[in-house]
């Protein structure tokens, strides 16, 4: 069976997360650098401006990347012919079903990789005929479902024949082994690579995720059928007062319109989207993607190199 370091072009089975805002072209190609698989954002960016990242992240690398569908965004379609078009290595897909466009992608040689929350929905991307599955557990930053990475990752790997990369709380070489043993081929990681020094955040986001601690971060929306995972601040404090007392969906939203670009573009880490995964806590340095990726296989090697001579009784 090829791993999918062969399937993908690879050299680290560690895919980035697509982060709305946040992964521009430049990035993922200092991650496909890197040696990972640099993932460009969709998410509030129409066909045009994709097209002007696309073009960067070539200018930069000879290694693959990919572009991740958001599928929320109104632009969802001319994106997917777009990408289709300019034959994109890899595509990954979130918050949504991508059955409409994977057709479509497969024709022109894209690999369709989907993020899933559940079973139900692994089982239908692998019917349609998806390379992989990204199984993502509610530990991640950003949108979110309910079950764990420990929960769902097992449970996917066991219901689909195609290769499963795991997601949600792995920010070391011990979660990667972890994900691992539960039967995944890789991971996608986001939230240890917001601190790189090639991430095109505000100092002020990188600042905020390496003061956290363990329990610093909440979920909002979940009233509403968004929920998404952030930082504490006053904005999140605000949203979930407001979801206590039954305000509309319309009034929530204005109150994150915009709040991710704040707090990307602007270092607003009061009133902006502060998104971080549950791992914000372990992350204490700002350094170069590509120590953070060899990190992450030199631990896991040594990882595994020590439990070789764990005996169970």
């Amino acid at each position: 069976m090829n791993t999918i370091c062969e399937l993908l072009s690879i050299e680290k089975p560690i895919l980035q997360g697509g982060m709305a805002n946040i992964a521009t072209g430049a990035f993922a190609a200092a991650v496909s650098n890197a040696g990972g698989l640099g993932i460009i954002a969709t998410g509030g960016r129409n066909a045009d401006q994709i097209r002007l990242e696309i073009e960067t992240c070539r200018s930069l690398t000879d290694k693959p990347f990919g572009v991740n569908l958001m599928l929320m965004n109104p632009h969802s379609d001319a994106l997917a012919q777009l990408v289709a078009e300019m034959k994109v290595p890899v595509v990954t897909t979130g918050a949504g079903n991508p059955a409409k466009y994977v057709a479509q992608l497969k024709e022109a040689g894209v690999k369709v990789i989907p993020v899933v929350p559940s079973v139900g929905l692994a089982r239908r991307m692998e019917g349609l005929g998806v390379d992989m599955i990204i199984a993502e557990g509610t530990e991640s930053g950003g949108h979110v479902g309910e079950l764990t990475t420990m929960a769902l990752v097992p449970q996917i790997v066991n219901a689909v024949k195609i290769p499963v990369i795991a997601a949600g709380g792995i920010a070391s070489g011990r979660q990667l082994v972890a994900a691992l043993a539960l039967g995944a081929q890789g991971v996608q990681v986001g939230t240890c690579l917001l601190v790189s020094e090639e991430c095109p955040i505000h100092i002020n986001y990188k600042q905020a995720i390496l003061d956290a601690k363990d329990i610093d971060t909440v979920v909002t929306g979940r009233s509403v059928g968004a929920p998404v995972r952030c930082l504490r601040n006053e904005m999140t404090k605000t949203y979930i007062d407001m979801e206590k007392n039954g305000t509309t969906t319309l009034e929530l939203e204005k109150l994150t319109l915009g709040s991710m670009r704040r707090a990307v573009l602007d270092g607003d880490v009061k009133t902006g989207s502060v998104m971080a995964g549950q791992v914000a806590g372990m992350i204490k340095e700002i350094r170069p993607l590509r120590v953070i990726l060899n990190e992450l296989m030199d631990d896991a090697k040594k990882v595994l190199s020590e439990m070789s001579t764990w005996r169970l009784p």
